[in-house]
């Protein structure tokens, strides 16, 4: 019995995987066919803001230090004095205004933009610290022919994956990879700037690299090439019987996932709306969840809207400092009494 690493090799976040590899080694060359995708599954699943209780009632505002600033931003606040906490509150206060329309207050959909793009920090890190690697020739942008040759290797034309043994599956792979960067590549220009990059990279967070991500997805399971994906290639992705092996009751609920939710439309297979509906669900906007929350909770005059002045007299909600950490060990220790 083989069980492939959770949804098996996770082929539309190999660019992902290369960029981890090339990072690893420090060398240019072609990436591996089989390389193990380090157990990320097909289904991307929106990660909660925070895994800290949303506790506020209890003076426990942890949850909205970490949606509001990022979790590693939130313990370097937890450090400052309350005066440092404040005075760097405030300076968030301005960029978020500015990267607004700059009015002076800020808005529920600058507070939501904020929050969003917060969460999103460990990815600009990883497109960032592979940046070089990439750029090879320091021009601040990544030309395709940089991202090719920096991935696979030096080829001239015609010549590509003559010294590998599996080459068409490397020309695949290429080929695969050149679509993807002309999708993120939004205008034309086969340049990519970092946030076209970031959408090569990671084109799950991305709504315009949605429909690439589906076709991936059924380029790797639609082994019949009839375009839609039957519930024998959905097991065949998870699960490969041997000989004579009864199949386990896992699989079984598989199935019936395949049957009950999986496939919307009950005609036995899915279609493209169904597969992205399956590996990138709908999920509930968290960044305006808890922007709302903070608005509701800051909003004094009740205006739909926030002076610095609301932000910085409600400041412990939206960051720590040393004093908020204080009285946050010894509620958690009331508590425990």
């Amino acid at each position: 019995m083989r069980l492939d690493n959770n949804s098996g090799l996770t082929m539309w976040r190999l660019s992902l995987l290369l960029l981890f590899l090339l990072l690893r080694h420090g060398a240019q060359g072609k990436p591996s066919p089989d390389a193990d995708p380090h157990g990320q599954g097909r289904v991307h699943q929106t990660a909660p803001l925070s895994e800290a209780p949303h506790d506020d009632a209890h003076g426990n505002f942890q949850y909205d230090h970490e949606a509001f600033l990022g979790r590693e931003v939130a313990k370097e606040f937890d450090q400052l004095s309350p005066e440092e906490s404040r005075a760097r509150l405030g300076r968030i206060v301005d960029r978020m205004d500015r990267a607004g329309d700059g009015d002076g207050w800020v808005s529920l959909a600058e507070l939501r933009s904020w929050i969003a793009h917060t969460q999103q920090r460990h990815i600009r890190d990883s497109v960032s610290a592979a940046w070089d690697t990439y750029d090879t020739d320091r021009d601040g942008r990544v030309g395709w022919e940089e991202l090719r040759n920096a991935t696979y290797g030096y080829y001239t034309p015609g010549e590509e994956f003559h010294d590998v043994e599996d080459a068409e599956t490397y020309r695949k792979m290429l080929a695969r990879d050149e679509r993807r960067f002309r999708v993120a590549d939004q205008d034309g220009d086969s340049m990519a700037s970092r946030e076209e990059l970031t959408a090569f990279l990671h084109p799950e967070e991305f709504p315009h690299m949605r429909d690439i991500v589906v076709a991936e997805t059924l380029e790797d399971l639609d082994k019949n090439k009839d375009g839609y994906i039957q519930v024998d290639e959905y097991i065949a992705d998870l699960y490969s019987e041997e000989p004579g092996e009864e199949e386990p009751a896992w699989v079984q609920t598989e199935r019936e996932q395949f049957r009950d939710f999986r496939d919307l439309n009950k005609d036995g297979r899915l279609d493209g709306n169904e597969v992205g509906h399956w590996v990138l669900p709908p999920a509930q906007d968290q960044p305006l969840v808890e922007a709302n929350h903070l608005l509701h909770e800051s909003d004094m005059d009740k205006d739909g809207r926030l002076s610095k002045a609301e932000i910085l007299g409600n400041w412990n909600m939206f960051v720590g400092s040393q004093a908020t950490n204080y009285g946050e060990d010894l509620t958690r220790h009331h508590d425990e009494l």
